[in-house]
This record gives structure tokens, sequence and C-alpha cells, in this order.
């Protein structure tokens, strides 16, 4: 549990955190963090996502119910609507509903019901595994039980790669009944036989084809042929889009009534203000900085397609006053975290990030996803955009399509069904890049830049380190000066006499 409070510790405002030996010392980021102001007061939403049944109508447990209604939810959104009575009475779905749909409620009530209920009848209620592709996703979802669940009195384990094992292993020995995990480091206990999976009654796969994509079929394939035969548990799934490969899963290892899908393409046009601004690759970090200075933004996403290139956004912005962090793949774990939660809490305002943070963010006044590159997936466009006008709020998608990237803009359009708004940039927009005077913007984290004169008055680097440096070198030198002497070339007449070249010798 301590590992578990640590967590939800760092996602807490700065001044609501609980001093510990469980907090860590923030890592110094990429880029400095400046003071920021206030986090501006929560959007009203404009359109309204829960027209469904009333929360109460449904058989509910009243410690479940308290704790939705402590969240402020009263409706159903669609997703909710359609799939709860299905679940609620212990059978399996497939559910396709994109990002803030409300499909993570769907899955987190139906476990708690299940829950409460065999406590109820003085029966074991087993365990929930619930399996997300990304770490961002594990601990987005171990929130949101936290809220939900507030009166249920369970107890959960946060399994996920890029921390310590111990304080994971101890909440799966304090007998833990919602397992949220990674597949990675799941399997890794497994075979440590620290996790028994003939325990789960419940199964949840989360972001399935999220699941596909990075990989993870066959980490997916070994956990499921580990648990309990289909018709011995409970299989809920949820996915983007319900294609063929995601629904093989659900033929051969889960046992699913019914299929749901819910289309929010309209919803995600009305709510979200989307445009495209061609411009060329050497002009795109001027436009961008005119964007933040012309916008008026709260908090903002920044999308790259490489994590050189996120660092690189992040570096340019800290260099022109702008408070940034970037977030990547291969940043520890602990960093991740540390990251997000600067963000969430409003004390970095600006989130550069590779599409690890396109799904699983959840941060409600997100008002500007800018796609600084144009992803090359068209499904991450939907994701990326989807971290803004959630809950039926406004918001604003502005994609940079440049010469090197424009082509991946028709596949997007193809998906949406639409052709999104160009709006060309005036001249005015285009600021100067004030970092490192100019030259923040051609210069790349981690790659070697040309080497200046050293500050030495035109003397070489030898000459300024006085003479014991050059008799140092020259004593290095000495060997092949007197040894074998040039080594002969191997290109064919050079270094060599004709005849050499013609032998090869």
């Amino acid at each position: 549990m301590k590992f578990i409070q640590f967590l939800l510790n760092l996602f807490r405002p700065q001044e609501q955190r609980v001093d510990g030996p469980a907090a860590l010392e923030q890592p110094t980021a990429a880029v400095p963090e400046e003071p920021t102001a206030a986090v501006p007061e929560e959007r009203k939403p404009r359109v309204e996502i829960a027209t469904g049944r009333a929360f109460r109508d449904l058989p509910l447990h009243p410690e479940v119910l308290r704790g939705i209604e402590a969240t402020g939810f009263e409706r159903c959104t669609e997703v909710q609507d359609k799939a709860l009575p299905i679940t609620l009475d212990g059978q399996g779905i497939a559910a396709q509903a994109q990002t803030g749909s409300g499909k993570t409620a769907v899955f987190l009530i139906s476990i708690f019901e299940k829950a409460l209920r065999a406590r109820d009848r003085g029966e074991s209620f087993g365990k929930a595994l619930i399996l997300a592709p990304t770490r961002e996703l594990a601990l987005q979802i171990y929130r949101d039980a936290e809220a939900l669940g507030r009166d249920c009195g369970l107890r959960y384990a946060v399994i996920l790669g890029g921390v310590a094992y111990e304080q994971q292993i101890e909440a799966l020995k304090a007998d833990a009944d919602v397992v949220i995990a990674t597949p990675g480091r799941l399997i890794d206990l497994m075979k440590q036989q620290l996790f028994d999976p003939r325990q789960v009654t419940i199964l949840v796969v989360d972001e399935a084809d999220r699941m596909l994509d990075m990989g993870f079929i066959r980490d997916l394939r070994y956990i499921f042929r580990r648990l309990r035969h289909y018709d011995q548990r409970q299989s809920l799934l949820f996915s983007a889009t319900l294609s063929a490969r995601v629904l093989e899963l659900t033929y051969e290892y889960m046992n699913i009534s019914e299929e749901i899908s819910v289309n929010r393409k309209d919803l995600l046009v009305e709510t979200v203000e989307q445009c495209v601004h061609h411009v060329g690759a050497n002009e795109k970090l001027r436009l961008l900085l005119g964007l933040l200075h012309r916008e008026s933004w709260e908090r903002v996403l920044i999308f790259t397609n490489t994590k050189a290139e996120a660092m690189r956004v992040a570096q340019v912005l800290a260099g022109n006053d702008y408070s940034s962090n970037a977030i990547t793949g291969d940043l520890p774990q602990k960093q991740r975290i540390s990251t997000l939660s600067r963000f969430m809490s409003g004390q970095v305002p600006i989130l550069v990030a590779t599409d690890v943070a396109s799904r699983g963010l959840h941060v409600d006044d997100v008002s500007h996803v800018i796609n600084y590159d144009v992803p090359q997936d068209r499904e991450e466009y939907v994701h990326r955009i989807g971290r803004t006008a959630r809950a039926g709020k406004t918001g604003k998608a502005i994609t940079l399509a440049t010469e090197r990237d424009v082509h991946n803009l028709a596949p997007i359009e193809e998906l949406l069904g639409l052709k999104i708004p160009v709006v060309w940039p005036e001249e005015d927009w285009f600021m100067t890049d004030r970092s490192r005077g100019g030259r923040q913007g051609t210069e790349r984290p981690g790659v070697p830049q040309r080497r200046r004169r050293p500050p030495t008055g035109g003397r070489t680097a030898e000459a300024a380190a006085g003479p014991k440096a050059a008799e140092a070198k020259s004593a290095r030198a000495k060997p092949r000066a007197e040894g074998r002497g040039r080594r002969p070339s191997r290109r064919r007449g050079r270094g060599a006499g004709p005849r050499q070249a013609e032998s090869g010798s």
C-alpha cells in the first residue's frame, strides 16, 4: 500500500502532497522549471455527453453509488448506458469506444459491484485483473479506481515496469483485490509465482488495439492461457476499433455475450476545433512560437513523432521563456511520473510528448493539442486530439504539416470522413527564436556539434594546455613513427605501386 499511496501522492497538487520516506526528489528535468500562474478555473462543458439513464436507476450497491455521486456523475454516457446493464449481469462484452467516452467507469463499476456482492454473501471474490498497454494508462486507471471506489474498501496493486519490484510484491502479498498491470512486468511476477492467474474472476483488457500495435500479442496469449477457462470468469474488452485482430482475441480466450459500438466522430468534430497549417520544415519552430503567443491557452500538449524532436522542441520553448517539459518512452519511470504530475497539477503548463502520452493521459483542461509532426498512424491523430475537449468541453487541435509529412494527412481525413480546415499563417505569425541567439533550433540533444574555437586567444588546445600535454602527445605518436611505418592503403593504386595494387598485397 505504501507504493500505491506514493503513486497517488505524485498526482496530487503540490500543496496537497504528503512528505514522507516514500516521496521522491524530483529529478532534474530536461528543461528548467519556472514559476507559473495559478491553474485557471475549470471550464464548463459545451456539450453534455452524459444523457443516458441515471446511475440511481441501475441496480448498484449503495457504496458503489456513493463513490459515483462523490465524483459528480449523475447520468450515464452512451457507452455506459449500453454496457453496464450487461456487465452488471455478469456477462462479457467487447466494446468499441473512443477516448473520453467513460469506458473506464464501466469496468471499474462492474468490478466494484461484483466484489461487494460477493462480500455480502460471505463468498470469496477472487481477483480482478486489468491489463493496460502503457504505464501512464495503468496509473490513470488506478486514480479513477481510487475516486470511484472510495467507499468500497478494496485493495489495489499497480504492477508496471520501470520501478522497483519490492513494493509491488508487497501489494500482491497483501492479497490485493484489483490488480492493474502492464503485461511485461505481470509476466515477470507470474514466472516468479508471485501472482496466481487462476484467482482471476474478472478480466479487463483496456485499449486492446493499442496492445496489438505495441506487439503485446504474445504476452497477452501467455497470460490468457494461464487464466481460468473463460466460462469461469467474466471478460471485458475495450478498444478504439473492433478490428479482426482484436476480435480474434475474444473468440479464442473470452466469453463475449455482446459487442457494443459507440461512434463518437460527430461529437469529436463538434467539440474540437481542428485546423492544419502548411509550413516549411525550416519555419515550423517559428510558427509554433507564434501560435503560443497568439492563442489563448491554458494547458498545451505538443506531440512529435520522435523523442529527439520532443527534447529539441522542449529546449527551444524553455529558451523562449515558456515553462515546459518533455516526456518520451525512454524516460525513467520515476521521472515520467513526476513530469506528468507537474503537468497535471499546472506547475508546468506545456508538455511535449511522443505518442507514449496520447493514450491514458486524462487532464481535464488541456485547451490545445498541437501536432508539431503529423502522426504516421492515422488512428494516433484521433487519440492525440482526444486529450482535449474531454467530457463535452471545447478544445482546439492544431496540426503543422510540412513537405516531409503532409502525405500523412490524407489517411487521417479518410478516417475522420472530413477535410481538416486549412488556415494559412500570416507573416506576423512567425516569431523569432530567442533561445541561444536563435541557434537552439539547429541543435539536437545527444548529437555532437561542430567544435568551436577555444577561448585561448587563437592558440590550439594543445598549446593552451602547456608543454607537458605536448610532450605526452609526442610520446604517444612515437611508437607508430618508429615501428612498421605507414600502413599501406587498401584502395587500388593508393599508397602502393602498380604491381602491389594488382596483386592486392
